[in-house]
């Protein structure tokens, strides 16, 4: 287990660079579609697709909410969008994106504070926050484990985290994409970018022949299920992330890969240790949403 007292580990710092990196390319991340499709997806995950309950979870007057790792803001501005003028947003992240945070929250006229800084060691008082939302980060620090018991004491009793982190995927899943994020650590971010490229066309022409492969039974050695599914999406979830989708350019399907394989903290978990995790932290799920890319969690502070 890593220790956390001090400052965070080579990992955690060429992380944290990877990502100032990523979220600064702006045109890579914003256009129509992929916010559309973006919130759609936290909406299925952590409401159950019904975005009015997300007014029940910030009912009862003005909330602090904590976006812990908020990056570029890009999934709290998407989920929360105008409630945010009415609540006090504290955006964190270790990362200098939380700059190109700052200027879209004034762009879209909306205010809010923005801390660089470790998850680890958030620069706030204990049970400041009645809602800390974590989408897509906690796995990026040096240990899940460590970063829910390190951010469940800055939570009010009562209060709510919601967070989304890795699922671990079969082994060949697992074996080519430590494979490939070995292979690109070496380079700087910009020839890390390119070095994705091909990975990304692959993907663009297995989703683009748009066939279906029918597995005739399960192949429990790889974790791969019996019936019909895309050739792409077989390639996708059982060999490697080579993300496809026919509404985004290259460059935003890049994106996506290189916020996969280029942070070197990429931990992947089971259902199992979130479920103890969190009652570790003294967290009560009210809702798990498990998919085959990972497990999005809405827990309450006992």
């Amino acid at each position: 287990m890593a220790d956390h007292s001090g400052e965070p580990g080579a990992n955690q710092r060429q992380t944290a660079d990877a990502f100032g990196f990523k979220w600064a390319r702006r045109d890579t991340y914003e256009s129509e579609a992929i916010k559309r499709n973006h919130l759609a997806w936290m909406t299925e995950r952590y409401l159950g697709g019904d975005p009015a309950a997300l007014d029940a979870l910030l009912a009862g007057g003005r909330k602090t909410i904590l976006d812990a790792g908020c990056g570029a803001s890009f999934s709290a501005l998407l989920l929360f969008g105008q409630r945010l003028a009415e609540h006090d947003y504290i955006g964190v992240d270790i990362s200098d994106s939380v700059a190109v945070a700052e200027q879209r929250f004034k762009e879209l006229g909306l205010s809010g504070r923005f801390i660089q800084a470790d998850l680890m060691r958030v620069p706030l008082p204990d049970a400041s926050a009645d809602l800390i939302f974590s989408e897509g980060v906690l796995h990026h620090t040096d240990s899940v484990r460590g970063a829910i018991l390190a951010l469940t004491p800055k939570l009010r009793r009562g209060g709510r985290m919601l967070f989304y982190v890795y699922r671990k995927k079969g082994p060949l899943r697992e074996f080519c994409d430590d494979h490939i994020r070995r292979a690109i650590e070496p380079l700087d971010n910009e020839a890390a970018w390119e070095a994705l490229k091909p990975l990304t066309r692959l993907g663009m022409a297995l989703g683009e022949l748009n066939v279906t492969v029918d597995v005739p039974e399960d192949v429990p050695l790889l974790g791969i299920p019996k019936g019909p599914v895309n050739l792409q999406r077989l390639f996708y979830w059982h060999v490697c992330k080579a993300y496809y989708r026919p509404d985004m350019t290259l460059e935003e399907m890049n994106h996506v890969n290189f916020d996969w394989y280029r942070p070197l903290n990429c931990i992947r978990s089971t259902p199992e240790e979130i479920r103890a995790y969190c009652a570790e932290a003294g967290l009560d799920i009210e809702r798990m949403d498990v998919q085959e890319a990972g497990i999005t969690v809405v827990a309450r502070r006992a």
